[in-house]
């Protein structure tokens, strides 16, 4: 379906945005890959991917709190493949504070990747999909852009601010071929995340099953983990002209975390 299409998707190198890129490209996109990691291990996982969805998949390691990195991702994307179709804005951290006790510096950080890097990599490709009456933005927001936690006010406050966001986006070019949706996961199995089920099934003496519930706690009633692989096939349906007349909406994969 996307053979010909050509996608950039922020943090891509390991976990959410991995498992998103990998769905694109078996789907036939060319794939620009970023994030941070071992240069000859990102070569490696370029080159195999290549071979393994016959696409072609470059690389920028772009820093996304960086407006001049974000710039030089798009154009090492433009002179790669001529073109950019689609965008997922994946790239995110977090940090976990009180507000009384939360750092300017991780606050400025969390705003700048989550929120500011979709907005300049939105603002700089827009003009081509808007030529071309095709386009594709995706963020990936989270439960989190609809709720809140505590300790974790600037990842709900960009999270929320990206849901806003992806809604100005999607009135914007409402009467065009391009489209802004948002995906909103809950818990995911990431590495990052089987690092923490690990540390506390050590920690408390448990089995990894029962880490893993107790880390899901009473937030995700199916008591089960999204995948990377299930996110990814949630991306490809966005870009499907199945899904031409989604716009503006956060779609939950978080196990029932919303219901309640």
């Amino acid at each position: 379906m996307l053979k010909g299409k050509t996608a950039i998707v922020t943090g891509s190198t390991s976990g959410i945005g991995l498992g998103i890129a990998r769905a694109l490209a078996a789907d036939g996109a060319d794939i620009l890959l970023n994030g941070f990691g071992d240069g000859p291990e990102i070569d490696q996982l370029r080159d195999a991917m290549a071979v393994q969805y016959g696409v072609k998949v470059a690389y920028c390691g772009a820093d996304m709190t960086k407006a001049a990195d974000i710039e030089r991702m798009v154009e090492t994307a433009n002179h790669a493949f001529g073109k950019i179709d689609i965008v997922v804005n994946n790239a995110g951290i977090q940090h976990v504070a009180p507000v009384q006790d939360f750092p300017l510096e991780r606050w400025d950080a969390v705003i700048a990747i989550n929120l500011t890097a979709p907005f300049l990599i939105t603002r700089a490709v827009l003009p081509q999909m808007l030529a071309r009456d095709w386009g594709r933005i995706i963020n990936i927001a989270s439960v989190h852009g609809q709720v809140a936690s505590v300790d974790k006010s600037a990842y709900v406050a960009s999270k929320h601010g990206i849901m806003g966001f992806t809604k100005a986006v999607a009135l914007e070019t409402a009467t065009t071929g391009v489209t802004c949706n948002a995906i909103c996961p809950g818990w995911v199995l990431t590495p990052l995340v089987q690092q923490q089920i690990d540390a506390l099934a050590t920690r408390e003496q448990l089995s990894n099953e029962d880490a893993s519930v107790k880390l899901l706690g009473d937030k995700q009633p199916s008591q089960t983990f999204a995948s990377p692989e299930q996110l990814g096939a949630l991306t490809v349906y966005l870009c499907s002209d199945a899904a031409c007349n989604m716009r503006g909406v956060g779609l939950p994969v978080d196990g029932g975390w919303l219901a309640q």
